[in-house]
């Protein structure tokens, strides 16, 4: 891999600026005789050692470069040039602390979910949503500003048949965040809202309303609400059933399979394990 530190001369300076359009570019203006540039350099390099696909160090040695130096209107020691697409965006003169420069290069480096969603998205290239699910929850709570990231958990979401989950989600997107990949999630959710309501749950949604403390037509019921990916339905159905009979039929198994199928780092399942443990112990 190439080194994220080169030394500049008057010979490379501009090859060096072109790749300011590939990564941000740290120009440090330095000289061995300076207390300053001694106490900077050590800082510098560990930066950019951490973030070398993001960030390249142009180290310009100015008592042998005087002439590229003077080009670019240094007039103490150390300055530092943050450089993108062959334009300064950023700088200083003096010492800075490393907070102080994480600071300044903070718009230009990887997100903490950056790498979350990175390896979310390649699990769904590969069909495989419930290993894609938790990694894009993990990166909704580090970043809940992004409505994008709640919009791809919708959209696993509703491949994993969790559309309550999904409605919500989608409900906190605003006006000015709707945008064409929204409307098609929306337009996913829709669909799939369709297809979960079958003539069966219809007939013992009926039957149920007609007598709602029969258990055996809850646990049918639940049983078809899991069969159309409707788990957080079904769980609320056992679990009422399991408050009141711990062992009738076949709810605790019915329950625990439920939980088993739900995602990794799904709220639903989280929630409703709590409620199961809390009847049990």
């Amino acid at each position: 891999m190439q080194s994220p530190i080169v030394d500049v001369t008057i010979q490379n300076a501009r090859e060096v600026l072109e790749q300011s359009k590939n990564q941000l570019v740290i120009f440090q203006f330095h000289s061995a005789r300076s207390e300053g540039c001694q106490q900077l350099s050590p800082v510098l390099k560990a930066i950019v050692q951490r973030y070398p696909q993001q960030l390249l160090l142009a180290r310009v040695d100015c008592d042998q470069q005087q002439d590229l130096a003077m080009q670019f209107g240094v007039q103490s020691l150390p300055t530092v040039m943050l450089i993108k697409d062959g334009r300064p965006v950023d700088g200083f003169a003096g010492v800075e602390t490393e907070q102080a420069i994480m600071a300044r290069l903070q718009p230009y480096l990887p997100k903490p979910e950056d790498e979350l969603i990175a390896r979310a998205q390649q699990y769904l290239a590969e069909q495989n949503p419930a290993e894609a699910y938790p990694l894009f929850k993990q990166a909704v709570d580090i970043a809940p500003e992004r409505a994008e990231l709640k919009v791809w958990l919708a959209d696993t979401a509703i491949s994993l048949g969790q559309l309550p989950q999904a409605q919500s989600l989608l409900a906190e997107i605003r006006l000015a965040d709707q945008d064409s990949v929204y409307k098609a999630v929306l337009a996913k959710l829709e669909l799939a809202l369709e297809a979960a309501d079958t003539p069966e749950i219809r007939a013992l949604e009926q039957k149920l309303a007609a007598s709602p403390d029969d258990n055996s037509l809850k646990e049918q019921l639940a049983v078809q609400y899991q069969a159309a990916q409707r788990s957080e339905e079904a769980l609320a159905l056992l679990l009422g059933i399991l408050r009141q009979d711990l062992n009738y039929g076949d709810s605790k198994k019915l329950f625990l399979d439920i939980l088993a199928a739900l995602p990794k780092g799904d709220a639903v399942a989280s929630q409703y394990r709590r409620k199961l443990y809390s009847l049990l112990y």
